[in-house]
């Protein structure tokens, strides 16, 4: 079974991760991963960094142009992970941007995530339609699951079909806003957690967007299965030494 697919049958709330590979500095990908792991994170989410990220905030594109600037390339991440499954047992995720994956070539990218012990993809910018009809097969073959976003604006219609092409968990996307972090949700955010719950779908949901803390995970969590925080421990990393990750994911959960 996938790790995807194994973690979220654990009788928990799941907390994931997202850091930008090669922030701050080039070969801090490997260390910020066993850090999470040990500190008792659940899953990773791994950012390939592109020179223009059009779903996230400011926080996080200052760290992917960074890691660009350090000369962080996608054949660089996957050698960085060659022997990640050494030490890691926790699912990871690559999130990045459609372009890089197609100029490395599909096939040649998924090939190298299972290689290299990447578990799922979450590509905001890849159409549903596409994937379904180029590339599902792709991904089918590998064992490698693909990551669908919603959002508070995604019709039920589309929200139906993402979870029937799911096979692991839906991106629930808190807000229709860009990365960042927020100390709390508001009712309009709270109401659109519970009505998503109230459609049963089959696949469960972690949330993404706006979690910074302890309130606002519990907030994310009381409905769906987990959530993700990013911007937050991207700044967190940038002020701080990776062997202070675990007094960060303390005060989390």
């Amino acid at each position: 079974m996938n790790r995807i697919n194994s973690k979220l049958q654990e009788e928990k709330k799941l907390l994931s991760i997202y850091f930008t590979a090669g922030f701050p500095n080039l070969n801090d990908t490997v260390s910020v991963i066993q850090e999470l792991e040990k500190s008792g994170v659940d899953m990773i989410e791994i950012g390939l960094p592109f020179s223009d990220p059009l779903a996230d905030g400011p926080t996080i594109q200052e760290s992917s142009t960074q890691a660009l600037a350090n000369g962080m390339t996608t054949k660089l991440l996957f050698e960085q992970l060659k022997n990640i499954r050494k030490t890691v047992k926790i699912p990871l995720l690559i999130m990045g941007y459609f372009n890089p994956i197609l100029q490395f070539g599909v096939e040649k990218f998924c090939k190298k995530c299972i290689e290299s012990g990447i578990d799922g993809l979450i590509i905001p910018d890849l159409p549903l339609s596409v994937f379904e009809q180029e590339f599902k097969s792709v991904f089918d073959r590998h064992n490698l699951k693909n990551i669908f976003l919603i959002t508070p604006q995604t019709s039920e219609e589309r929200i139906r079909k993402i979870d029937d092409l799911s096979y692991s968990f839906i991106y629930m996307v808190s807000s229709s806003s860009t990365t960042g972090s927020q100390n709390s949700f508001g009712t309009t955010q709270q109401n659109y957690f519970e009505n998503i719950a109230k459609m049963n779908l089959k696949n469960p949901q972690i949330v993404g967007f706006g979690i910074s803390n302890k309130e606002t995970f519990s907030e994310a969590t009381k409905h769906q299965k987990g959530a993700i925080i990013g911007s937050s421990f991207v700044n967190f990393l940038k002020n701080n030494k990776i062997e202070e990750v675990e007094n960060y994911v303390k005060q989390l959960v």
